[in-house]
C-alpha cells in the first residue's frame, strides 16, 4: 500500500501538475499558429497537444483533426501540404496540387502570411506572460522594496567597493533602478562581470565598481543554482517594504515589464552560457520542469500561474531560435527567401532540417541528463 501511496502522490503532486502547465502552454502556442493561419487561408489538418499516437479527439466542420496525443511533451499544427509536424512541404504531393489547392497551404501562401503564421505561436506565447502576470499584479499588487543597503555582508564585492548602510542604489551600469528586486535582479545573471554601481550617499553621488560574486544559493525546495552576488541587504525599515495597488492598466503595463524582464533574464543568462562565465548545468529539461511544477503547487495556484508565465516566454524563446524545425529557423528561410527573391532549394532545406532535428533532440538529451544527474546528486 506505501507503493501505490507513493506513486499516487508521485503522479498527483508532480505529472499531473507538469501536464497541465505544459499542455496550457502547448495550446496557446499552437492556437497562435491556428488562428493567423486560418485567417490566412491555410487548410489545417490537425491541432495536436502532445505528439504519437491519438488518445481522443474530434473532426471539426473544416476537417480539422483537434486532438489530446500520448506524449505529453510539445505539440503541433500539421497544414496542407505539409510533409510532417514540422511544416517541412511536401515537395511531390503539392506539385500535383491544383492552384487552388496551393494556395491553401503553408508553402503556397504569401511570405508575409507564412512569416505571420510561424511567428504566431511564440508571440502567442508572451502575451499569454502578459496576461498571466497582469492579472497577479491586479489581483495582488506589486511588492516593492526600495534600492536602500541596509546591511553590507562582510566579506562581499560590495564591502570591498566600499557600500555603506544607508546608500541608495541609483543605477547599475547606467541601467535606473527603482526598486531591490531590479538590483537582484541584474546582478544575479551576472557573475564574475564587473559592474558599476552608482549610489547616493547623503547629498553625493558615487560610482563605485565592482564585481560580484558567483555563489551557490539553495531555495526553499532545496534546489541549488548559481547567481552572481554583491553581497547586500536590505530590510522592512531601510526598505519600506510595501504592496502597490495597481490599476488594470497599471497591471498589465507591469505584465509587460516583467515579461521583458524574463526575456532579458534568459537572453543574458545564455550569452553568459556562450561566453562561459556560467555553467550549462544550469538548464533544464522536462523533468526539472516537472519537479518545479509540483513544487509550485504545493504553494497554491498563484505561485503555479508564475511559474506558467515564465515557462510561456521560456517557450517563446526557444522557438524564436534560429534553428531549422522551430519557429525561428522557418523566419530565417524567409528572410533569405525575402532576399533571393526564391525559395531556399528543397535539398538544402532538407539537410538544414535534419540538422536542426539532431541539435533539438541533442539539446534535449543534455537537458534531461542535467535533470538526471541533479536528482541523484
Amino acid at each position: 500500500m506505501e507503493f501505490v501511496a507513493s506513486v499516487f502522490g508521485f503522479l498527483t503532486g508532480y505529472i499531473v501538475p507538469f501536464v497541465l502547465v505544459l499542455s496550457l502552454l502547448v495550446f496557446v502556442h499552437e492556437m497562435g499558429h491556428y488562428l493567423v493561419g486560418r485567417w490566412s487561408g491555410i487548410r489545417i489538418l490537425a491541432f495536436s497537444v502532445g505528439f504519437g499516437p491519438e488518445l481522443v479527439g474530434f473532426t471539426d466542420r473544416h476537417g480539422t483533426r483537434w486532438k489530446i496525443s500520448v506524449i505529453p511533451l510539445g505539440g503541433y499544427v500539421r497544414f496542407f501540404g505539409d510533409a510532417d509536424a514540422s511544416s517541412r512541404p511536401e515537395k511531390d504531393a503539392y506539385d500535383s496540387l491544383s492552384p487552388e489547392e496551393k494556395a491553401q497551404t503553408l508553402s503556397g501562401a504569401a511570405l508575409w502570411k507564412r512569416a505571420a503564421t510561424v511567428a504566431a505561436g511564440p508571440i502567442a506565447n508572451f502575451l499569454l506572460a502578459i496576461v498571466i502576470f497582469a492579472v497577479l499584479f491586479g489581483i495582488f499588487g506589486k511588492p516593492i522594496a526600495d534600492p536602500v543597503v541596509a546591511e553590507v555582508k562582510s566579506p562581499s564585492a560590495a564591502e570591498a567597493a566600499g557600500v555603506l548602510p544607508g546608500d541608495v542604489l541609483l543605477a547599475l551600469d547606467d541601467v535606473r533602478v527603482q526598486t531591490f528586486d531590479d538590483v537582484r535582479r541584474y546582478v544575479s545573471v551576472r557573475p564574475e562581470i564587473p559592474i558599476t554601481v552608482t549610489l547616493r550617499r547623503g547629498d553625493e553621488e558615487l560610482r563605485l565598481p565592482m564585481v560580484p560574486e558567483r555563489s551557490e544559493i539553495t531555495d526553499q525546495f532545496g534546489n541549488t543554482m548559481e547567481v552572481g552576488l554583491i553581497g547586500i541587504i536590505t530590510n522592512q525599515e531601510a526598505g519600506n517594504f510595501r504592496v502597490e495597488e495597481l490599476t488594470p492598466v497599471e497591471a498589465v503595463a507591469e505584465g509587460v515589464r516583467q515579461t521583458w524582464h524574463v526575456v532579458t533574464g534568459t537572453m543574458d543568462y545564455l550569452a553568459n552560457l556562450v561566453t562561459g562565465r556560467m555553467n550549462a548545468d544550469q538548464l533544464g529539461g522536462p523533468v526539472r520542469v516537472a519537479q518545479a511544477s509540483g513544487q509550485m503547487a504545493t504553494l497554491g495556484v498563484a505561485a503555479v500561474l508564475q511559474l506558467a508565465a515564465v515557462l510561456s516566454v521560456s517557450i517563446g524563446l526557444l522557438n524564436l531560435m534560429p534553428v531549422p524545425v522551430l519557429d525561428g529557423g522557418h523566419l530565417v528561410l524567409y528572410a533569405l527567401e525575402a532576399v533571393r527573391g526564391r525559395p531556399v532549394g528543397e535539398a538544402a532545406q532538407e539537410i538544414a532540417f535534419r540538422i536542426g532535428l539532431a541539435m533539438i533532440l541533442s539539446l534535449m538529451v543534455f537537458a534531461t541528463w542535467n535533470d538526471i544527474t541533479r536528482l541523484i546528486g
